[in-house]
């Protein structure tokens, strides 16, 4: 017998009776419960009410124990043990408390009893099994969901709208997507969660088009819906089609909600659509939507990504309250700029306004004093983050300090961090170090190195590239001309160049010589003028780097100055008022012609030109850049 039933057992038994009202009061006062010490004086009244065997008032107590976020599981086990016939109701109740805690697949195990204790389940025993089938992994996870799925048919509820929507959601976790569209073709009826929760199903494998098929044959939809398949295009980097989907929404007059919102400022940060991204921004403020932690966050990080510090630190400073997240955010921004100084500054303030951070606060730190040449200070922020804040070292911090000390031509300090490392160092580690071998002409390091990346990273072009580089610096085209066989060999193929502006809302793409857009001639023709200025205050192109012409056919075809973000720069000449920044984003490395040049232009045509590339931000104002050509 439990320590419950001793305790029942002791209250002695009397003949007084209770009014309905006594009994009931505790009944309906247990719904005010907010402790575990209230629901223990509940339950002792119960007991000497004479109600412990009693379904109603023990599956109250067991609700309050099992599924609150006040209460123990373990008591309301201890309880139902004490229960001489429990009803589907409690059953159902412990199985939602196993789904909330760490082992859901207990619900599986505690269904079991229920159906040996030949209790009937209702419609609603079936959805948290399913989602708890579904939080499992593995074969027997989806045999064990395969099982429910029989019984939900087996116990007369095939047509449970709830149980099937969740049976969809679970096949579609399990990556059993042929399963889950069958379940919502044989629908009787489908709602709206039916059709969203098929959608973001199939997005979740990166199922995109499959995702836009559903989407497109609904009759009718709602705004999940619609966050749905936007949320679907911008995990998948496909933001063209994002926007598109967004504009479609706007001109049938949905309202646009902070899910959305989230979804298309992502959109903005990856297109570098800043004027886009502002205008949801000053959506959502004439809307009165509470900037929430994520939302602001989200809101900083475009506004970093996108080339406006002066904006993202407005937004920050105007939070009321800053979660880690936007800390995190800003320290970021102010590190892919290039301003190591001011992000230790700001995580100074961070730490004296008693936020406490975290790996991802210590990994945007030491990328902060990597990309400004900050060398005692990254070892210092190295070991601190240990020291004091207790925040174990991880691949991703060492692989800063191997870029922060490779950069600065510290090369065998670089690589005894490496040797020193607890794990095996990755692609991106090695990587880093590869980097500086190249910039630095280290060639025995570098080949050593190289070829270790390359067998961790077979199908990255860059690796290759780089190692040829290192080779053609040296001299060594026999090495180079293996290169490009090894890369035929394997199929590995360079990696597209392409530069991006925004005019007026609109984002332009531009390619190596692409001749596409519908201004082409203009565009040719500003940028002939602008090589001929350059040109007159000493530009000449720099070939180190694309020594290459045989290994990249693009580069062949298209001479330095028809890079993409050259055509990019002469289209923002063309279309921005004098004065005005022109932003550009481009999706590989600048090279060092380009960036030479870039130079120039800012100062014989007195702007500045922001380019974000895909390590960090360049500002070019005045013949100079942000990067004192550290980068």
């Amino acid at each position: 017998m439990s320590s419950l039933s001793l305790q029942a057992a002791a209250i002695p038994k009397t003949k007084t009776r209770h009014s309905p009202l006594e009994v009931a009061s505790p009944l309906h006062n247990i719904d005010s419960c907010s402790t575990m010490a209230q629901l223990k004086q509940f339950h002792s009244q119960f007991i000497r009410l004479g109600l412990s065997a009693d379904n109603n008032a023990m599956g109250r107590v067991i609700k309050f124990c099992a599924i609150s976020k006040h209460g123990d599981l373990g008591y309301a086990l201890q309880i139902f043990d004490t229960i001489p016939h429990p009803d589907a109701f409690i059953y159902n109740t412990v199985i939602r408390g196993f789904l909330q805690s760490p082992l859901p697949r207990n619900c599986l195990l505690f269904y079991s009893q229920m159906l040996q204790d030949s209790v009937f389940p209702n419609n609603f025993t079936f959805p948290p099994l399913i989602r708890a089938s579904s939080s499992c992994c593995g074969d027997h996870a989806l045999k064990e969901g395969k099982q429910i799925h029989a019984h939900v048919f087996k116990f007369g509820f095939g047509a449970d709208g709830f149980s099937l929507n969740n049976l969809i959601h679970m096949y579609a976790n399990l990556r059993s997507l042929e399963e889950a569209r069958r379940v919502f073709d044989k629908m009787p009826s489908r709602d709206f969660v039916s059709w969203t929760t098929l959608i973001s199903g199939y997005s979740q494998w990166g199922c995109v088009d499959e995702a836009l098929e559903v989407f497109e044959i609904m009759s009718e939809r709602n705004s999940a819906s619609w966050n749905a398949m936007i949320a679907a295009f911008v995990q998948s980097n496909r933001f063209h089609e994002a926007f598109s989907v967004f504009n479609r929404m706007r001109a049938e007059k949905v309202v646009m909600d902070k899910f959305m919102a989230a979804s298309m400022l992502s959109a903005c940060t990856g297109l570098g659509a800043l004027e886009q991204g502002k205008w949801i921004h000053e959506y959502l403020e004439k809307s009165k939507i509470e900037l929430e932690s994520k939302l602001a966050t989200t809101i900083i990080d475009m506004y970093c990504k996108c080339g406006c510090l002066e904006k993202a630190f407005e937004v920050f400073n105007g939070l009321p309250i800053k979660g880690i997240s936007s800390w995190n955010s800003m320290i970021g921004g102010l590190a892919m700029h290039g301003k190591g100084e001011a992000a230790i500054e700001l995580f100074k303030e961070m730490e004296r306004e008693l936020v406490a951070p975290d790996n991802i606060t210590f990994l945007n730190l030491l990328s902060a004093c990597a990309h400004s040449g900050l060398v005692k200070e990254g070892h210092h922020y190295f070991r601190y983050m240990i020291e004091v804040h207790g925040v174990e070292h991880r691949m991703e911090h060492f692989g800063c300090m191997v870029d922060l000390l490779a950069r600065a031509g510290l090369l065998e300090e670089a690589r005894k961090l490496i040797e020193e490392m607890p794990m095996s160092p990755d692609a991106g580690v090695l990587g880093a170090l590869l980097g500086a071998c190249k910039i630095h002409r280290n060639i025995e390091l570098g080949e050593e190195i190289g070829k270790k990346v390359i067998e961790l990273e077979p199908n990255n072009s860059g690796r290759y590239i780089i190692l040829a580089n290192i080779y053609a610096n040296a001299g060594r085209w026999e090495d180079v001309a293996n290169m490009r066989k090894l890369m035929n060999d394997r199929g590995v193929k360079k990696a597209p160049g392409f530069s991006r502006i925004e005019t007026e809302g609109v984002v332009h793409e531009f390619i190596a010589g692409g001749r596409a857009h519908p201004n082409t001639k203009q565009i040719y023709n500003i940028l002939d003028e602008i090589l001929k200025s350059i040109s007159a205050v000493g530009y000449v192109p720099d070939t180190d780097g694309v020594k290459l012409d045989d290994l990249d056919e693009e580069e062949r075809e298209n001479p330095l100055y028809y890079h993409s973000e050259k055509i990019a720069i002469a289209f923002g000449l063309l279309t921005t008022k004098p004065g005005e920044i022109v932003r550009i984003s481009k999706n590989l490395r600048v090279c060092k012609d380009c960036h030479n040049a870039c130079k120039l232009i800012s100062k014989v045509y007195d702007r500045e030109i922001i380019v974000r590339d895909r390590n960090r931000f360049h500002h070019f104002k005045n013949g100079d850049c942000s990067c004192r050509d550290y980068w």
